[in-house]
């Protein structure tokens, strides 16, 4: 009997020590919504959250604390009808960094076309086959970006399934009216953030993600010159990438996430390093360029 007990306590413990692939914080603001009950905000935040935290995205097995740590933050500026809204909403993710406590931002998108449907209390479902709803469709398209960028972290190109599965997502919207979908309606959206992923011609950005962390910061305690170089000879590697697409929408969203970091990196670099990252950084992220002058003033 007291070894049965133990197996199930072993199984028990087992499986606490399992975990969803995502810790994911979401919050929620109504700033411009005049109303004294708001419950139906908090009963949607708790939703969501659970439906990030909850649903199993990939086939791999996660420890607690090897969840990707992201947000979520949703900005609700008009509700037309009791169960419609529209907003937008700001994803975030980081990774951490061996044998440090530091986690570096990955990702930082600000999605502008944020309309759904949702009535208070009601169950949040994805269909990977199908269109079920707009809220779950950007809900899910987001977990598989984050996933998507955290594995390009990890191995050369390692997130490809999971911006496919993006797209399916992309696909399967297309016959909506909720804007985001398409290649049509703009540039800097969720149809061109996935194109971009998976468009040979950015496949330098997607390996920068794999050199900057696990030949680049991932090192650096150890090995903080061969880091710094790995990161540097990274960032030169998108020459081509700017001259055959100028202001694409990914080097923006690579350079969102990373130009603080980059700066802090290069301003304790050798001179002849910073003056050359400096001179590329200028070229590619014009518009972080007050940002990088910071790069030849640090010591």
């Amino acid at each position: 009997m007291k070894k049965f007990f133990s197996i199930i306590a072993f199984l028990v413990t087992t499986v606490a020590a399992m975990a969803q692939e995502l810790n994911c914080q979401v919050t929620i603001l109504t700033p411009q919504i005049q109303t004294s009950d708001k419950r139906v905000f908090t009963t949607m935040q708790t939703a969501i959250y659970e439906f990030m935290n909850n649903t199993k995205w990939t086939g791999d097995k996660f420890l607690n604390e090897e969840r990707i740590e992201c947000t979520m933050q949703i900005t609700i500026n008009d509700r037309p009808s009791n169960d419609e809204f529209k907003g937008t909403i700001q994803v975030q993710s980081s990774r951490p960094i061996f044998k440090t406590s530091y986690n570096s931002p990955v990702f930082n998108f600000n999605d502008e076309n944020f309309n759904f449907r949702y009535l208070e209390y009601q169950q949040l479902v994805f269909n990977e086959t199908g269109n079920t709803s707009n809220l779950t469709n950007v809900l899910a398209y987001y977990a598989y970006m984050i996933l998507g960028i955290d594995y390009d972290t990890y191995s050369p190109l390692g997130g490809t399934a999971y911006y496919l599965k993006a797209q399916t997502v992309i696909n399967n919207a297309q016959a909506g009216a909720e804007k985001g979908w398409k290649a049509f309606e703009g540039t800097r959206n969720r149809y061109w953030l996935t194109e971009n992923f998976l468009n040979p011609i950015f496949r330098p950005i997607r390996q920068l993600y794999y050199d900057y962390h696990r030949k680049g910061l991932d090192i650096m305690t150890e090995k903080k010159d061969d880091g710094v170089r790995a990161i540097a000879d990274g960032i030169e590697s998108l020459k081509s990438v700017h001259e055959d697409k100028p202001a694409s929408l990914l080097m923006q969203v690579f350079f969102t996430a990373k130009s603080e970091e980059v700066v802090n990196i290069f301003s304790q670099a050798f001179p002849d390093i910073k003056a050359k990252v400096k001179s590329r950084l200028d070229e590619i992220d014009p518009a972080n360029m007050n940002k990088y002058e910071k790069i030849m003033k640090g010591n």
